[in-house]
């Protein structure tokens, strides 16, 4: 069973316009919203490829309500704790030249009621088939060592975790020790203290230090120029596929559900790899934050190069 946790959703808004004036008027072409937040698109995902996850987190007020009906109309077993205020609303701006602007909204604040609520609702799933993915940022009022407790209580009764998080909220998770990682590039620069953009090679052994964490699996993406995977005793790398971009948004989240996915369908490693790349690939030729559909998907799997490291 996957159970993922979307501490503070969205709506997300995808506007598309030629060009971004700032401080004058821009036209927009075309609107697309969907249900967001990094937890959701992930189940979404999931959904997409033919698994079942069950979607859980905090919503508030009529926003919320839109990302629970969302999820209900997919078909997509959820379980929220609703919270005063209002779910927060994304607009991503993109330009024709593929650039993007994002503006994200803080969201409500979330009391220390609401957040033992949640704690007592994990912890009834955690059990030894499960696997956990904690994904995206966390809304007001919530202690930034959310994650690390959230590790060790369902680590308690024997369940798995994904995580996917950035800054201040990566470094303390990893003191709790999660099975599987996916930090991009950047994320994996700042954590090992690069201020400058590493090499490969760099990258390759950030990770590997972070394998002495007791973490199984390490999934660094790395854009346009592919992923590097890190397991026990078997290290590749995968150059990006090349595909039509639509957007880059959602690409990320689509590689957290494809190692989410894999390890529920028990798929081998070099199967597992393959995936992520195809439907990391697949979501950037759709549409706002949409998951790439099956077919998609296994059409680029069968395009993946992968390459053994060291």
């Amino acid at each position: 069973m996957i159970v993922t946790v979307t501490m503070n959703p969205a709506i997300d808004k995808t506007v598309e316009i030629d060009a971004l004036e700032r401080g004058g008027l821009n036209r927009i072409h075309h609107v697309e919203l969907d249900a967001g937040g990094k937890g959701i698109n992930v189940s979404k995902t999931i959904h997409a490829l033919g698994g079942k996850s069950i979607a859980t987190g905090f919503i508030a007020g009529s926003t919320g309500k839109m990302i629970q009906g969302v999820m209900d109309e997919w078909g997509i077993e959820n379980d929220f704790i609703e919270v005063s205020g209002e779910t927060r609303t994304n607009t991503k701006v993109f330009e024709k030249t593929g650039e993007l602007t994002e503006l994200n909204e803080p969201g409500p604040v979330v009391e220390e009621e609401d957040v033992q609520a949640l704690f007592e609702k994990l912890g009834g799933y955690a059990k030894e088939d499960t696997l956990f993915v904690l994904a995206g940022s966390v809304p007001k009022g919530v202690d930034k060592h959310i994650y690390r407790k959230m590790i060790a209580l369902v680590h308690e009764k024997g369940a798995k975790v994904l995580l996917d998080a950035d800054g201040e909220l990566f470094m303390n998770a990893l003191e709790a020790g999660p099975d599987m990682i996916k930090p991009n590039k950047v994320e994996l620069e700042q954590y090992a203290g690069m201020d400058y953009i590493a090499s490969e090679q760099e990258l390759l052994s950030a990770a590997e230090k972070l394998t002495e964490k007791g973490i199984d699996t390490i999934a660094v993406s790395m854009g346009k120029s592919g992923a590097i995977f890190l397991r026990e005793g078997y290290k590749v790398k995968c150059p990006g596929l090349k595909v039509k971009a639509h957007s880059t948004v959602g690409a990320g989240d689509a590689m957290v559900a494809a190692l989410s996915y894999s390890w529920s369908e028990g798929l081998s490693q070099e199967d597992t790899v393959r995936m992520c790349m195809a439907v990391s690939a697949g979501a950037v030729t759709t549409v706002g934050t949409k998951p790439p559909s099956r077919e998609v998907v296994d059409s680029l799997f069968e395009q993946v190069v992968v390459e053994k490291l060291g």
